[in-house]
This record gives structure tokens, C-alpha cells and sequence, in this order.
């Protein structure tokens, strides 16, 4: 186990430290499979397995009040966010300005309604009903109660969290800004720096997912924590929900999880190949979402041209915003390529059970799981655009069947990574030096010096 900070010495703040520091049960590393614990954890402190170096938690000593805070905070930060304009355009004494909602229903009228929904959803109701929820659960946990309906409010948030994507909305908007600089006089609007607050109060509340609103429940002696005992043909691992370690069936099969009835299993079923479909998939529409128009611009006296999205990227090129045109081509262009060359390269390893570079593949695996959402920014960008640019005989923008084989493609590989399991190869390298059973021990603990060589 590694910490952060040893806290040994007989400084005040460190005697304060340990005085905070708090029990952890049990814990399974998501990427190796490993089990830990029991172990205690200081303020600040960070445990991460030693086998695959993937971090397992963190002490950050926020009471449940905090989170509470923070989120009441966020809830009032998207409310006037998606209240007032993200910007305001102005062309020949006329005005338009775009909330988000506005944004959509205009994509939505157009026609695009697959592009109006991808936005609706990711950027106003998955974050909407993630705050709510987490709200839900953590006002009577302030009140060391439990909420009506704790067990599927913790999963429902557990589900969600990874499609909102305010960040990426935030960021959409910026380019949506510049891009539109040259065409008429705009201006930022309040809502956009409610969403750049609204950024900043859910990167903090990212923090509190289900598995830490459980161990608060627990800690507040809410919930059971028992003890696991593998018997024949079971192994131990944890629920991806509450964190519970428990025993389930060597295999493929589902079990209900002890705690929150999520469905557990000891590894995810048919990962290769399910995994290589849904990149296949992404992969065939990765084609057109690159050649056909992502957006259609009418003007007065230009017609109408198409931009595909490199068209868009030589566009801000050509007008100055070099910085901005590098930003767009790597979340729309080698995002979206390094996911799928990065997926396919850890299916290949997996399928030849090969048990080199462990350590680095699971970097990979969990790069490719950070930058998921990133490739949704042309979504948006054309979503905002259709909005902002709406003067009807003077400019007008339309989506283009391009940015729905996009959000498509991100869809698509959102869901490869989540289908890939990485614990699979070092399951393998454990069987291949025949170093024991999972029944009788968790893969992984004692056989950290054996394995380094390989990872």
C-alpha cells in the first residue's frame, strides 16, 4: 500500500492527521483485481495498489456538509446557467442570443433530432438529475439518515456520472464564440461564465461518487459492511457500485451485490469480443462523421457551403485562432482516432494473452477512459452555432448528418471502454506463474515481486 504522506513524525498537524484518519474495509483495485485491506488512511492521503499503481482511495476529509454545500451550490450555478445566454450575436441591428435549451430546440427544428438530443441529454438532463440525486442522497446523510430510496439513488448516480459533460459544453462554447467573431459583432453572455463556475463545482463533486456516499453511510454506522468468505469455485471482488468486497461465482454470472443489488460479477462477459464490435461500429462511422458536413452556413451573399470538421479546424486556422484550431483537431480529430487504435491494441495483447507491459497497458486503458467525453465538443460547437447564427434571409447555420455519425462514434467508444476489461491480463500473468487460485487467495496480494518483472 502507498500513501501520500507517511504522517510518522511528532509534528501537531500530523498528530491532528492521524486523530482524523479513517478505518477503510476491504477494497478491489478496478484495473488488477486486487484485494486490500483493512488499513487506515490520513488526511490527504491517497492508497494505490502496488501492483498496477492505479489509485483505490483518498482521505480528503470533507464532511458530508461539504459535499452538501457543494452541491446545493452547483444546483443554483446550472439553474442560472442554463437561464440566462451562453452568448449574444448581432447582425444588421438584429440580436440573437442562446441558451442551451434554446440551442437544441432550434437542432431539434432544423430536423437533426439525434444531434438535438445527444446535446439535450449530456449537457442539461444527465447533469441536471445528477446533482439532484446526489442532493437526494446527501441531505438526509447530513442528518446521519438514510434517504428513501439510498440503494438506487447511489446506482443511478454511479450510471450517469460518465455522460455528463458540462466541461466539454463549456469548452464547445468558446470555439462556438470565436468562430463567430468574424461574421458579426458577439458577445459573452452571464451564462457562459455560470457554466465555467458550474465546471469548476462539478470537477470537485466528482469526488463524491457512490462508492464514497456509501463509505459515509457506513462510517455514520447506516450500513453494513460484512466480511467476505471465498468458498469452493468463488472469488472475491468488488461491487463497481458501493465498493462492498464479496464473494461471487469464478465466471461470467451475475449475482446481486450484498449491499446495493447492483449486478456483480468476478469479470465482465465476452469483453474481447464485445469490446471489438463496438469499435468495429465506431470505426465504420468514424468515416463519415470525418467526409460528410458536420454544418451547412448560409449567407446572404456567400450561398450556402458545407464544413466538414477539418473544413472547420483550416477555418479557425485561417483566421487567427491557431491555438483554438489545435484544440478542435485534437478533441474531434486524434481523440476519437487514439481511442480506437488504443482499444484495438489492448484487445490484440488480451486475445494473444500476452502479459508484457501490464503497468502501461492499464495507463492506456485508463487514458483512453479520461478522454472519452472530449470528442462530443463539435457536437455542441453546431448546436450552438444553429442557435447563435439564426437570421433568417441574412445567415443561417444547419447540422449536418456529419455531427450525428460523430456523437455516434463517441457514444460508441464510451461504451468499448466501459465493455474492456483490464483485469482480465493480469489474471492472466497470475495463471500463467502459476502463483494460486483466486479462492484461496485475491489474485494479486503476495505476488507483487513476482509480477514486477513483467509489468
Amino acid at each position: 500500500m502507498r500513501a501520500a504522506d507517511s504522517g510518522q513524525d511528532g509534528s501537531p498537524a500530523d498528530k491532528l492527521a492521524r486523530r482524523h484518519a479513517f478505518h477503510v474495509e476491504r477494497v478491489a483495485c478496478d484495473r488488477c483485481g486486487a484485494i486490500y485491506g483493512p488499513f487506515k488512511l490520513a488526511v490527504d492521503e491517497t492508497a494505490s495498489c502496488p501492483l498496477c499503481r492505479a489509485e483505490l482511495c483518498k482521505h480528503d476529509n470533507f464532511p458530508v456538509q461539504t459535499w452538501l454545500a457543494l452541491s446545493l451550490a452547483g444546483l443554483m450555478v446550472f439553474v442560472l446557467a442554463n437561464l440566462y445566454p451562453v452568448a449574444v450575436m448581432r447582425v444588421s441591428g438584429m440580436a440573437r442570443s442562446a441558451t442551451l435549451l434554446q440551442a437544441v430546440g432550434v437542432t431539434w427544428r432544423q430536423g437533426y433530432e439525434a444531434v438535438a438530443l445527444m446535446s439535450l441529454l449530456a449537457g442539461f438532463v444527465l447533469p441536471f438529475m445528477l446533482l439532484a440525486a446526489t442532493l437526494w442522497v446527501l441531505i438526509p446523510l447530513s442528518q446521519n439518515r438514510l434517504a428513501p430510496g439510498f440503494v438506487l439513488a447511489t446506482r443511478f448516480i454511479h450510471a450517469v456520472s460518465p455522460w455528463c459533460m458540462v466541461q466539454v459544453f463549456l469548452l464547445g462554447a468558446l470555439v462556438a464564440v470565436i468562430k463567430l467573431a468574424d461574421m458579426a459583432a458577439i458577445q459573452a453572455g452571464a451564462g457562459l461564465y455560470a457554466f465555467a463556475a458550474l465546471m469548476v463545482l462539478l470537477t470537485l463533486l466528482r469526488r463524491i461518487d457512490a462508492r464514497v456516499l456509501w463509505r459515509h453511510a457506513h462510517d455514520q454506522g447506516l450500513v453494513a459492511h460484512p466480511e467476505p468468505h471465498a468458498g469452493e469455485g468463488e472469488a472475491l471482488t468488488g461491487c463497481a457500485v458501493c465498493g462492498l468486497v464479496q464473494a461471487v461465482p469464478v465466471g461470467e454470472k451475475a449475482v446481486g451485490c450484498l449491499r446495493c443489488r447492483a449486478p456483480v460479477r468476478f469479470r465482465k462477459p465476452d469483453h474481447v469480443g464485445r469490446t471489438w464490435a463496438l469499435i468495429a461500429a465506431a470505426a465504420i462511422l468514424y468515416v463519415p462523421a470525418n467526409l460528410l458536413p458536420v454544418m451547412h452556413v448560409t449567407t446572404l451573399f456567400g450561398g450556402t457551403t458545407t464544413h466538414t470538421i477539418m473544413g472547420g479546424v483550416v477555418d479557425l486556422w485561417r483566421a487567427g485562432s491557431m491555438d483554438v484550431a489545435v484544440i478542435v483537431f485534437i478533441a474531434s480529430v486524434v481523440v476519437p482516432l487514439t481511442k480506437l487504435l488504443a482499444l484495438a491494441a489492448l484487445l490484440v495483447a488480451a486475445q494473444r494473452d500476452s502479459t508484457e507491459n501490464l503497468r502501461a497497458r492499464t495507463r492506456l486503458y485508463e487514458t483512453v477512459e479520461f478522454i472519452g467525453q472530449w470528442s462530443m465538443l463539435d457536437v455542441f460547437v453546431v448546436v450552438l452555432l444553429s442557435a447563435l447564427a439564426d437570421f433568417p434571409g441574412l445567415s443561417q447555420i444547419h447540422a449536418g448528418s456529419g455531427a450525428a455519425a460523430f456523437g455516434l462514434v463517441v457514444l460508441l467508444t464510451m461504451l468499448a471502454a466501459m465493455s474492456y476489461d483490464p483485469r482480465r491480463a493480469w489474471d492472466a500473468a497470475v495463471d500463467e506463474l502459476d502463483l494460486g487460485s483466486q479462492s484461496a487467495a485475491p489474485r494479486g496480494i503476495g505476488h507483487k515481486e513476482a509480477l514486477d518483472g513483467r509489468t
